[in-house]
């Protein structure tokens, strides 16, 4: 009688919101593979507390902005051939790359290279649908199957000849309960203050350049606002301290919030939002909650950003498939322009309702058809390609 080799999985996350989808996944494969199961590969905190034996810290790979990579793109590549290297030599039943594609998809080219037998899955398409869409064919050479996390992502993959590829949900659709209020939590407009969030991001470089902008605008809408306006503005602790010494001069000064569950609990009282993008505009829209978008990058970047097509680059008007959300990029990221866009939000106008509205099919959209976390489908899926069935059922939108 012989009894079966424990599974060994490879994980490689490049960022901390892969390590955060990485523990996710690895709790789901245990549950469904058992103990006979270990995690390797590249991973943060997160990942490492549900098991992962990590080569080396994140944080020597976790780079954000054009400029820091360009400093230490030395020593990230010595990390990728380590990891390459180390995978090789490990012969895992699986890899699973994890978002950061500059980094994970070149792991990942490199051992399907050296180690052809080894199942590839990608967990979070690359842009493909906005930016260079001609990865998405190239990616067929070494990755088996995408998890895709938002819907739309099947059809595009689909249509660019890009790998099978599955919408296994949004990690976000697990947190519907805090984003959405209890009845008498989020007052109707005209029953006290208008509760106005804030949201310019979470990078150093989002808030020095959002930050002014979004401030000129407070200073035209909320004179006129027709009621009290209370402002919170949720922060990563690290950037707190600057944040509430660049706001000093804005009418009304903000309740500056620190932590997930005070942010939500923001959401859940609001009545319209000034943001950034990014998933926070999919958590307003779950959340029911009116905005305005707005986002400046860098020279160097708005000239890379110059090849992206797409109709829009608020994430929630891609998943309704409609430019409901009104959006501010590069120059047109004005005090002006953001508060004739803010200011109707602020009343029950056509404007506002139209959002509202159009949010109330976020739900069907987003959702997978199946009784199951986003996490576990993930793990599901991987666990059909691990086991020969390279080509799992693809998922569409």
């Amino acid at each position: 009688m012989t009894t079966a080799q424990p599974r060994k999985i490879w994980l490689v996350a490049g960022e901390e919101s892969g390590d955060q989808l990485g523990a996710k996944l690895i709790r789901a494969l245990r549950a469904r593979l058992g103990g006979d199961v270990s995690f390797h590969g590249v991973g943060g905190h997160a990942m490492e507390r549900e098991g992962l034996r990590s080569l080396f810290p994140l944080s020597d790979i976790a780079v954000m902005g054009l400029v820091p990579v360009l400093k230490r793109l030395p020593s990230i590549i010595r990390r990728g051939f380590q990891a390459v290297n180390a995978a090789v030599a490990d012969r895992p039943d699986a890899l699973i790359i994890i978002d950061a594609p500059d980094f994970t998809h070149t792991v990942a080219r490199r051992i399907r290279r050296r180690r052809p037998e080894v199942p590839i899955i990608n967990y979070v398409s690359p842009t493909v649908w906005a930016w260079r869409p001609w990865r998405a064919r190239k990616m067929r050479a070494y990755v088996d199957h995408v998890l895709a996390i938002k819907p739309f992502e099947p059809d595009a993959h689909q249509r660019l000849g890009g790998p099978a590829c599955s919408y296994v949900g949004h990690p976000v659709i697990e947190r519907l309960s805090e984003l959405r209020p209890a009845p008498g939590e989020r007052r109707p407009l005209g029953e006290g203050p208008i509760e106005l969030l804030v949201l310019p991001g979470s990078r150093r470089s989002e808030i020095v350049r959002l930050l002014e902008p979004f401030g000129a605008a407070l200073g035209r809408v909320i004179p006129d606002a027709g009621a009290p306006v209370a402002l919170t503005l949720p922060a990563v602790p690290d950037l707190a301290g600057e944040i509430e010494e660049r706001s000093r001069a804005w009418p009304v000064r903000p309740r500056i919030v620190v932590g997930e569950a005070e942010k939500f609990a923001a959401f859940r009282r609001a009545h319209a939002a000034l943001a950034a993008s990014g998933t926070v505009t999919l958590e307003l829209a779950l959340s029911g909650v009116p905005m305005v978008m707005a986002y400046q990058v860098s020279k160097l970047e708005e000239q890379l950003g110059r090849f992206i097509s797409v109709p829009s680059f608020v994430l929630a008007n891609l998943v309704l498939r409609e430019n409901v959300i009104p959006e501010f990029i590069q120059s047109d990221c004005t005090g002006d322009k953001l508060a004739a866009a803010l200011a109707p939000l602020l009343r029950d106008t056509p404007e506002r309702r139209r959002q509202i509205q159009a949010f109330t099919r976020m739900d069907a959209l987003m959702e997978t058809g199946e009784a199951q976390t986003p996490s576990e489908r993930a793990a599901e899926i991987v666990c059909q390609v691990m086991n020969g069935r390279r080509e799992a059922p693809a998922r569409s939108a």
